[in-house]
């Protein structure tokens, strides 16, 4: 089991926790271990990528 980069984990955190300020549910959340990057389905559109680097990439 892989686990995530320092820089994705505390960007992981700093999202969480914006989006919950906002209110907006967090649906998914999940490492994909074949490219080492985090998913995340918030809200009714809200998705977006954790890359290793810890760059948020919206999609």
């Amino acid at each position: 089991m892989q686990e995530p980069t320092v820089e994705q984990a505390k960007e992981l955190f700093r999202v969480c926790y914006q989006l919950t300020n906002m209110y907006c549910s967090i649906h998914l959340l999940r490492l994909d271990e074949t490219t080492n990057r985090i998913y995340i389905l918030a809200g009714q559109e809200t998705q977006l990528e954790i890359l290793a680097n810890g760059k948020v990439r919206y999609l």
